[in-house]
């Protein structure tokens, strides 16, 4: 049994460790709201793109665009995102764990044939220790995204699948519900589904999003509906990494209150179970003395 000296540096320590986790979580919930905000005040503006372009869609119209243009893959780019610091649960190795599964679906390619786009230093340094390799480096995007640096990103994998330098673009991310909920997603950025952009519209109606239309627009354009179509998709594309980038960050300072909420929480409960140890062996010795005093008096 631990000595009560020994017992009491414990108590001690557990306390200290429980300030850090408790101001750690006081820190990423300050963070958390901040981004949901911007969630929040985001999705409106992803939705109506995705609207107008549905309605569009919804006239018959042929849409002819590099982005929409489905091919026979020898070339993948699979852009994944996580956090650069650590201390924020399963949040980082859930996006490790998708982008093993995701590469063993490509495995056939060859590992030449697989470019990774690492969004975090966490799934960066993953990424090179698997072996593969990282086109440029985002770390900058993990912890404060910007639209002019997501436009870019995705100008590059616009330009690189346009130019048929790469067939297909996978996006890993998690995608944020609520803080309690965090839900892993794996993608198709490019080419483009429309049908699925089509069917993710009806869902938001069907839930009644907020500030979401139910009903369709009869829109006049000049020159052509057409032509608006395509010039409409890549702003819908750049809009939707940096969708993906609010999604990532605000699961991220989720996943990390949750996760010092609970250490905080389990520092309470060994904090408690010390002390009641070290109760029990204060009165054990007291005990021990009052024996000792009491036999001798009995001499």
């Amino acid at each position: 049994m631990s000595s009560l000296k020994e017992v009491k540096n414990r108590i001690g320590s557990v306390k200290s460790t429980r300030q850090i986790t408790s101001a750690m979580k006081m820190v990423a919930s300050a963070k958390l709201h901040k981004a949901q905000d911007r969630v929040v005040n985001m999705y409106p503006y992803q939705q109506k793109l995705n609207e107008i372009l549905v309605n569009f869609m919804g006239s018959e119209l042929t849409v002819q665009s590099p982005y929409t243009e489905v091919r026979p893959v020898t070339k993948v780019a699979i852009v994944a995102f996580s956090s650069n610091s650590s201390l924020c649960g399963a949040f980082n190795l859930n996006v490790a764990k998708a982008l093993e599964r995701t590469l063993d679906e490509y495995r056939t390619l060859g590992k030449q044939d697989i470019v990774l786009y690492p969004v975090g230093r966490k799934i960066e340094t993953t990424a090179k220790k698997m072996g593969y390799a990282t086109r440029g480096s985002y770390q900058n995007l993990a912890d404060k995204p910007a639209y002019t640096e997501a436009y870019k990103l995705a100008e590059e994998l616009m330009s690189q699948f346009a130019a048929k330098d790469i067939d297909r673009v996978v996006l890993i991310y998690h995608h944020f519900k609520s803080m309690g909920t965090q839900i892993l997603t794996v993608e198709e950025f490019l080419p483009i589904d429309l049908k699925k952009v089509a069917e993710q519209v009806q869902k938001d109606t069907a839930e009644n999003v907020k500030g979401f239309s139910t009903y369709n627009h009869d829109y006049i354009v000049e020159p052509s509906a057409e032509e608006l179509i395509t010039a409409l998709l890549p702003k819908v594309l750049c809009q939707k990494i940096f969708t993906v980038l609010q999604d990532s960050n605000a699961s991220e300072h989720a996943a990390r209150t949750i996760a010092m909420q609970t250490a905080t929480d389990n520092a309470n409960e060994l904090i408690q179970d010390l002390t009641k140890q070290y109760n029990k062996g204060r009165q054990q010795a007291i005990t021990n003395e009052l024996l000792d005093i009491i036999g001798g008096s009995m001499k």
